[in-house]
């Protein structure tokens, strides 16, 4: 378990380990959780969230219109082959 200080100007450093550990870099945006046990830090997020009624339609398509079997095709393909990129890691 890792420690730091809280400095004068409220200031805290994340050790190096930890910010190798997630990636973050200097100029990081991360947000601040305040929970029951204490404050939590997440990489903040570069997109608000949404829903897909607001984004549907947003991109054109001008091809024929795709079964429910080709959609199910297509989601089961992407589900393997995340979880074969989820394997690498």
């Amino acid at each position: 378990m890792s420690s730091t200080r809280l400095s004068s100007k409220g200031q805290v450093v994340i050790p190096k380990s930890i910010r190798d550990k997630h990636h973050w870099h200097e100029g990081q945006e991360l947000e601040v959780i305040d929970s029951e046990d204490g404050l939590v830090l997440k990489e903040k997020r570069p997109f608000k969230k949404t829903n897909l009624k607001s984004v549907a339609g947003c991109l054109p398509y001008n091809g024929k219109t795709k079964s429910l079997e080709e959609l199910e095709a297509a989601i089961a393909q992407g589900a393997m082959e995340s979880a074969k990129n989820d394997d690498r890691r």
